[in-house]
C-alpha cells in the first residue's frame, strides 16, 4: 500500500528525493515549488528544477508565493494527502498547512540538527571546518528546523570536499532516508525524538560580503572558506595590475608550508601567504571565463613573487 504524498521543493537538491519517493511506489498527488523567477542575462521567467522535473513526470504543479490566501490553504487541504514531503522548499509553512495532511509534514534537512538550522547548512558546515554532517528527516513544526528528529544519516566531510560535492552526497543520502522514513510511517512505526537544546547553530544565508578571501586568517581557515563557497557563489580575491583590477574566483586550493605577509605571492606556482601557513591555488576562474587550472592562468599572467593579493 502506498501513501498519497504532497511534495514540496524547489532547487536541484530536492529532485533526487522526488524521484526516490516515486520510485518507492508512493503517489505524488501534487508538487509545490517556488514560482518561476527571472534568471540569466535576458531575465526570462525560469521554472525551478523541481517544477521542471515534476512537469516532465506529468505531475500537478502549484506555485503559490505564500500560503496567506485562504484559497491556497483550502486547495492544499483538498488534496487529502497522507503526508507532505518538504525538501528545500523555501517557505515557512503556516500551521494550517502543517496540519492539513493525515500524518503530517516531513522535511529532509542537510545538517546534523540542531547544528546548522536555516538556509545554508552545507556551506556553513564546511566553512566552519566540520568533519561530519547529516541528512536529517524531521517531523515539521512551526519553528525554523526545530521539529523532532525521525531519522539521521551521517555523511563525512573530507578535508578537500567542496560544498558542491557535499550537496550532491547529502541529496542522495537524504532521498534514501526519506524513503525509509515513509516506509516506517506507512507501517505506523516511525518514531521521533526532540532535538537537543544544546549545540544549536544557525546557517544564515551566504552574504556577498562574506565571499572575499581574508588571507590574514590561518591557511586551514582560508581553505575551508574556499571549499564552502565552491563552486557557487565562489570565494575570491582581487588582482591589481596597474590601473586594472580583476576579481579572481578560487575554486580549489591546498594548504602548504610557507611564510610571508598575508596575501603575498610566494612563488611561481600561485602559492599565497596566509596569517599562518600558505595556500596553493589549483583551480580558479576569471570573471566571465571558464574555470582553469592555476598553470593555465599563470601562462597568461605576468605575476612576480612578492606582489600582494587583496
Amino acid at each position: 500500500m502506498a501513501l498519497n504524498i504532497i511534495f514540496m521543493g524547489t532547487p536541484d537538491f530536492s529532485v533526487p528525493v522526488l524521484d526516490a519517493v516515486l520510485e518507492a511506489g508512493h503517489r505524488v498527488v501534487a508538487v509545490y515549488s517556488q514560482p518561476p523567477r527571472p534568471s540569466g542575462r535576458g531575465l526570462a521567467e525560469t521554472k525551478s528544477p523541481v517544477h521542471r522535473r515534476a512537469e516532465a513526470l506529468g505531475l500537478l504543479v502549484r506555485t503559490p508565493k505564500t500560503f496567506k490566501a485562504e484559497a491556497d490553504r483550502a486547495e492544499f487541504a483538498a488534496l487529502k494527502a497522507d503526508a507532505a514531503v518538504v525538501v528545500a522548499y523555501g517557505l515557512l509553512l503556516p500551521p494550517d498547512i502543517l496540519s492539513a495532511t493525515r500524518l503530517g509534514c516531513f522535511n529532509v534537512h542537510a545538517s546534523k540538527l540542531p547544528r546548522w538550522r536555516g538556509a545554508a547548512p552545507i556551506q556553513r558546515a564546511i566553512m566552519a571546518g566540520d568533519v561530519v554532517t547529516a541528512a536529517t528527516v524531521m517531523r515539521m513544526d512551526a519553528g525554523l528546523d526545530t521539529g523532532p528528529i525521525c531519522l539521521e544519516r551521517d555523511v563525512a566531510i573530507s578535508p578537500e570536499m567542496t560544498a558542491g560535492e557535499l550537496h550532491d552526497a547529502l541529496s542522495v543520502v537524504g532521498a534514501t532516508a526519506m524513503v525509509e522514513a515513509l516506509a516506517l510511517l506507512e507501517a505506523d512505526k516511525l518514531g521521533s525524538v526532540p532535538q537537543l537544546s544544546e549545540g544549536v547553530t544557525y546557517a544564515e544565508k551566504i552574504d556577498k560580503s562574506e565571499t572575499r578571501i581574508a588571507f590574514d586568517k590561518p591557511a586551514r581557515a582560508v581553505i575551508d572558506h574556499i571549499r564552502g563557497l565552491a563552486p557557487r557563489p565562489g570565494a575570491w580575491f582581487e588582482l591589481v595590475q596597474g590601473e586594472k583590477r580583476e576579481r579572481i574566483k578560487v575554486l580549489s586550493a591546498e594548504a602548504v608550508a610557507g611564510n610571508g605577509t598575508a596575501g603575498e605571492l610566494l612563488d611561481a606556482e600561485l602559492t599565497i601567504a596566509c596569517g599562518s601557513g600558505a595556500i596553493r591555488i589549483r583551480e580558479l576562474q576569471r570573471a566571465g571565463k571558464q574555470p582553469m587550472s592555476a598553470a593555465d592562468f599563470l601562462r597568461g599572467s605576468r605575476l612576480t613573487p612578492g606582489i600582494r593579493f587583496a
